[in-house]
């Protein structure tokens, strides 16, 4: 990866307590601009609640957490949001079915900017195309978002979420519910962006090894709030991590930068 690299995200000893349940429990974690993260753990292990600190929608209960080098609780967090993708399930519910394809990804620019004028709207309008075409989607912009297949609606999503620029992008189970095709075609384009220096540090949340996408660099194992490994992916991510993690004897495959896993 070219360029300095900086910290993006910084977390010490970070807490997350709910009705005194431990959701995320001591967690000291730290990524860099250059780094493509995996989060991997079972339900519940505290990965949705992980990625909400990280788009500075939630602070931590104990312990201190940097997002792109402010401190969460003494930062504007409606200054932080612009510079942080997130693209997950519960942001899709609240696009409008009937809005075109480039309006989605477009209104990304207007909802950060608060502005909407002629001189800005040729720049957004070729950066949408441009979004559009680097996820796939160049011949789908006047199409009614409601009327894509699952896949297409996920990369739409990711498209809004890059549209701005940001420094740090995350992404929720980006392949879930998808079938094999639109699940491969995803994690083909994931694994470009993830492989380009120009490219945000990104963290994806995934239940599956198999959805790891090529390019990607550190993984983090999650059970019960606690870091069972974390790491570049060939120390983090191993046939004992996971054991560990799913508490159940798991086998790991490798092959050409993708995985698999099977209990043994």
């Amino acid at each position: 990866m070219g360029g300095m690299s900086s910290t993006v995200l910084q977390f010490r000893d970070v807490s997350v307590v709910r009705d005194g349940n431990p959701i995320l429990d001591s967690v000291t974690w730290s990524v860099d601009s250059d780094e493509r993260w995996v989060i991997l753990g079972p339900n519940g292990a505290g990965k949705t609640t992980l990625l909400q600190i990280a788009a500075a929608m939630m602070h931590p209960t104990k312990g201190t957490a940097d997002v792109l080098q402010g401190a969460l609780g003494k930062v504007d967090v409606f200054e932080l949001r612009p510079m942080i993708g997130f693209a997950s399930t519960a942001m899709a519910r609240k696009i409008p079915r009937n809005e075109s394809v480039l309006d989605v990804v477009l209104t990304a620019a207007y909802s950060v900017t608060g502005r909407w004028n002629e001189e800005y709207e040729e720049i957004d309008l070729r950066r949408a195309h441009r979004v559009l075409d680097e996820w796939g989607l160049e011949g789908f912009a006047q199409r009614r978002f409601g009327s894509l297949s699952d896949g297409e609606q996920k990369r739409v999503q990711i498209a809004r979420s890059v549209m701005t620029d940001p420094e740090l992008l995350l992404l929720d189970e980006p392949a879930a519910s998808l079938d094999l095709g639109a699940r491969e075609e995803l994690l083909g384009l994931l694994g470009g962006y993830a492989s380009s220096p120009s490219s945000p540090a990104i963290i994806m949340v995934t239940h599956h090894v198999e959805e790891i996408p090529p390019g990607f660099t550190h993984a983090m194992l999650l059970r019960e709030g606690r870091v069972v490994s974390a790491g570049p992916l060939a120390e983090s991510l191993t046939s004992q991590s996971l054991s560990d993690t799913f508490g159940l004897d798991i086998d790991l495959d490798e092959t050409d930068g993708r995985y698999a896993a099977r209990a043994v």
